[in-house]
C-alpha cells in the first residue's frame, strides 16, 4: 500500500491571502476586496472620513476590522498623483492615511503590509465605467468611491500577477513616526 503523499507547494509566488483596497477621500474611503487568490477586486463599502481625531479614528478601526475579518495580507492604499506623476496635498493626505493604517494594524496584532499604489484617473474610470453601466451621475456618489477602489485593487492584483511579486510601494512602520499624530 503506497503512503500518502504530502501536499506540495509547486506554485511559485506570493503566499495565498485577501487583499483590501482603499481609495482614500476628503468625505468618504471606497473599500474593495479580493478573494483569497487574489484574483478579482470587489466593492466591499463605502466609509465615511474621519478628519480630525487622535489615536485610531472609526474610519482607520473599519479598514482595520475588515482586514481582520477577511484575514487580509495586504491593503492597497490608492496614491493620488498628478498626471505629471508629481505629488500634491491628496498625496499627502494618503500617505498619512496609510501611516495610521500600518499603526492601527500594528496595534491589532495584524500582519497585513500597507502598501501605496498609483491612482491616476480611477475616478474618472470609475465614473465611466458607472455611466456606460446605466447608473445616473447623482447616484454615483454613493458608489463612485467603491468603484474607485475596486479599480485600485484590481490593477494592484493585475500587476502582482504580472511580475510575482506585491505591487506599489511598501509603507513601513519607521516611515510612519514621520508622518503619524
Amino acid at each position: 500500500m503506497p503512503l500518502p503523499l504530502e501536499p506540495v507547494d509547486t506554485e511559485p509566488g506570493l503566499p495565498r491571502g485577501a487583499r483590501l483596497g482603499v481609495d482614500v477621500g476628503m468625505a468618504r474611503i471606497g473599500l474593495a476586496a479580493s478573494d483569497p487568490d487574489g484574483l478579482v477586486a470587489t466593492p466591499v463599502e463605502t466609509v465615511p472620513r474621519v478628519l480630525k481625531g487622535r489615536g485610531t479614528t472609526a474610519d482607520v478601526a473599519r479598514i482595520v476590522a475588515e482586514a481582520q475579518e477577511r484575514f487580509a495580507v495586504v491593503v492597497y492604499v490608492g496614491l493620488p498623483r498628478h498626471l505629471s506623476g508629481k505629488e500634491g496635498a491628496a498625496t499627502a493626505d494618503a500617505r498619512a492615511f496609510a501611516a495610521c493604517l500600518v499603526v492601527a494594524l500594528a496595534a491589532a496584532g495584524e500582519v497585513a503590509e500597507v502598501r501605496l499604489v498609483d491612482e491616476r484617473m480611477t475616478t474618472v474610470s470609475a465614473h465611466q465605467a458607472l455611466h456606460a453601466a446605466g447608473r445616473k451621475s447623482k447616484r454615483h456618489r454613493s458608489v463612485i468611491d467603491q468603484a474607485a477602489a475596486v479599480i485600485i485593487l484590481q490593477s494592484a492584483l493585475d500587476a502582482e500577477r504580472a511580475k510575482g511579486e506585491r505591487a506599489g510601494e511598501l509603507v513601513e512602520a519607521r516611515t510612519v513616526h514621520d508622518t503619524h499624530d
